[in-house]
């Protein structure tokens, strides 16, 4: 096996620049392996997008069934809200409960491990909202560079081609 190759998608190691943790160098234990096949990764990359991050935080204490869910997250599509929850059943953090009645009914709602996962979403959001203002200065000055710098090199290329197009006399 190739150096630094992944075992299996659990076998994943917490790295920091070329060392990894046991070889007793110094690391942050807030690194993780970023390789595509590395379960912490396949993790976070399900559990911190969008439509998991919404339908987690509806489900805050509370069963919604799959047409109630899907009026309250704006834009989402009924596929994808079924692979959302499937994913998040899958994973161990949604509960989908079949009722067997006509027309039949099924209701969702967070497991224990899912509801661990909404507190960690409170402090995201919580943190947003502190920083909302900081963001949006932040995205404004960049906008600002960005068009300023759109618009000189307009300017470069129409005196470009103005110098180009002149015949001497």
């Amino acid at each position: 096996m190739e150096e630094g190759t992944s075992k299996s998608p659990s076998h994943c190691q917490v790295t920091y620049g070329d060392r990894h943790v046991g070889d007793g160098g110094d690391t942050d234990p807030f690194q993780w392996d970023t390789r595509e096949d590395c379960e912490v990764r396949q993790i976070l990359d399900r559990v911190a997008d969008k439509w998991s991050l919404l339908v987690i935080a509806l489900l805050d204490r509370r069963k919604l069934r799959f047409t109630e869910l899907r009026r309250e997250i704006d834009g989402i599509s009924q596929r994808m809200l079924t692979v959302t929850l499937r994913q998040l059943e899958r994973d161990g953090l949604v509960k989908r409960t079949v009722h067997p009645v006509v027309p039949p009914r099924v209701d969702y709602e967070l497991t224990p491990l899912g509801g661990t996962l909404h507190t960690t979403i409170r402090s995201l959001v919580t943190w947003t909202e502190q920083h909302q203002n900081e963001i949006a200065a932040a995205r404004e000055e960049y906008d600002a560079r960005e068009r300023a710098e759109s618009e000189r090199s307009e300017r470069s290329e129409r005196s470009e081609r103005s110098e180009t197009t002149t015949v001497p006399a």
